[in-house]
């Protein structure tokens, strides 16, 4: 059985390429979260529950197309950007993360998959000025202020049926955050996906016009 048996439940259309690239997840988040860790140690057996399947949500909200670029605020230990990329190899994903060593465990599982179309940044966010199709995360912080980070750095095309702008994946009660974004839009993740993890996860959408 392939460790990503899950991703393939859901995504049955995935080339030998990457399929091999999301079973070499295991391992390799395996040998660098003993070293540096960046997903906790019960996590680290529901990897693909947990933070790949969970990261790939966004893929059943839209499909990215190729030279769309993503850009992926906050990506920890590469969560949501590297399932992301793995699934659409010919879109381009800029991950960052203001704690070097997270980056570093980007950069190493960049290499050892051997990915083309992701590039780490150390870096926070408000020092960035390109722009980028859709700006994806999981709840590295409150909406607004989140909103306020990532405004500016929407790309003033619009190649999706998916309006450009930002794709938030979060979980419980979204009433509060989202009261000054009436325009938002939420997509239950169990409804994609059966497994109890995603009862009460969700994905907001909100479109951002180009400053």
């Amino acid at each position: 059985m392939h460790p990503s048996h899950l991703i393939q439940s859901y995504f049955p259309d995935l080339s030998p390429e990457q399929i091999a690239h999301f079973d070499q997840l295991d391992s390799v988040y395996r040998d660098w979260n003993s070293k540096i860790n960046v997903i906790s140690r019960k996590d680290i057996d529901l990897l693909y529950e947990h933070h790949v399947l969970h990261s790939l949500g966004i893929a059943k909200v839209v499909s990215f197309k190729p030279g769309a670029r993503i850009l992926d605020v906050g990506t920890g230990g590469g969560f949501p950007g590297i399932p992301l990329a793995i699934l659409f190899p010919e879109a381009e994903f800029v991950l960052v993360d203001s704690i070097g060593k997270k980056i570093k465990v980007v950069n190493e599982v960049v290499l050892a998959l051997g990915l083309k179309n992701v590039k780490a940044l150390n870096c926070r966010v408000e020092t960035l000025t390109d722009r980028f199709d859709f700006i994806v995360s999981r709840a590295v912080t409150d909406f607004p202020e989140f909103h306020k980070w990532v405004r500016p750095l929407v790309a003033r095309r619009h190649l999706h049926d998916l309006l450009p702008g930002i794709l938030y994946l979060k979980g419980g009660e979204l009433g509060n955050e989202l009261q000054q974004f009436p325009k938002a839009v939420i997509y239950e993740l169990k409804n994609y996906f059966k497994e109890d993890f995603f009862e009460t996860k969700k994905i907001v959408h909100l479109h951002l016009k180009a400053l």
